[in-house]
């Protein structure tokens, strides 16, 4: 027992010492966390992962955040566990296809540019060709489709349910931005500068210097996806994605 008790306090030691040789203090310093609860065809969420959110790995922010991804949103699950997507049956399948993304590529360096890519397509009303993403970034399509296919990505989707659901206050839209486990309601093209406040490191971050960042007082008029809001005509069409789908599903069946 006495044997153990001094490996682990030399081991903790072990850890500080690397922390002030090897590394920068950053990477010892507690991260604020940074979610985005968003559904992927809601056009004012892939607005802000297009035009604000890369801001996050700029000047040194990304060292100081802990960023997460959490694609379901006003999704409403059914008694049956199916799901019912804001604006439509495509929406609840590429909500899946960055579920799948976020599982196969764990990495955020892997799976954002990946998601950037979809939601650039989204934001110029061009979603349908979204596959071409796995092309322009040289990743493998088949851990994504397989992903969707076997219903792991339904699994990941009632994990995401689960989470929103259980916001503490109940998200109202999307995006729906939390920091350091406050939402930023309708201030969240702001959260820059609530990221810096809630930092509490002593290594200066670039980016949080700037005066730029200085939290603004007044009302704010950035859009959003109501919860309430009712379903698009989008889930009456049949489109390219969802003819994607059944052409996978034959080509996984032969």
């Amino acid at each position: 027992m006495e044997f153990s008790f001094q490996k682990n306090v030399i081991s903790y030691f072990l850890v500080c010492l690397l922390c002030f040789t090897q590394f920068s203090s950053i990477s010892c310093e507690k991260k604020v966390s940074l979610t985005l609860y968003y559904e992927s065809l809601c056009p004012y969420c892939s607005n802000f992962i297009v035009n604000y959110l890369p801001k996050i790995f700029k000047n040194g922010m990304i060292d100081i955040v802990d960023f997460k991804l959490v694609p379901w949103g006003n999704t409403k699950l059914q008694p049956d566990n199916t799901f019912k997507c804001q604006h439509g049956k495509n929406e609840c399948i590429l909500d899946t296809v960055e579920a799948c993304a976020i599982d196969a590529w764990p990495d955020l360096n892997e799976h954002f540019p990946f998601i950037y890519c979809v939601e650039s397509l989204v934001y110029h009303k061009n979603y349908t060709h979204w596959e071409t993403c796995f092309e322009k970034l040289n990743l493998k399509k088949k851990l994504v489709t397989d992903c969707v296919l076997s219903g792991r990505g339904n699994e990941l989707e009632l994990q995401y349910a689960a989470e929103t659901n259980a916001l503490q206050p109940p998200h109202k839209y999307v995006p729906w931005v939390v920091v350091d486990g406050q939402p930023l309601y309708d201030d969240y093209m702001d959260f820059i500068s609530f990221i810096c406040k809630a930092y509490k490191g002593t290594t200066p971050v670039p980016s949080c210097s700037s005066s730029i960042n200085v939290i603004k007082i007044g009302r704010k008029f950035n859009p959003f996806c109501l919860k309430q809001t009712a379903m698009s005509k989008l889930s009456t069409v049949s489109s390219a994605i969802t003819s994607w789908l059944n052409r996978a599903k034959l080509t996984a069946s032969a």
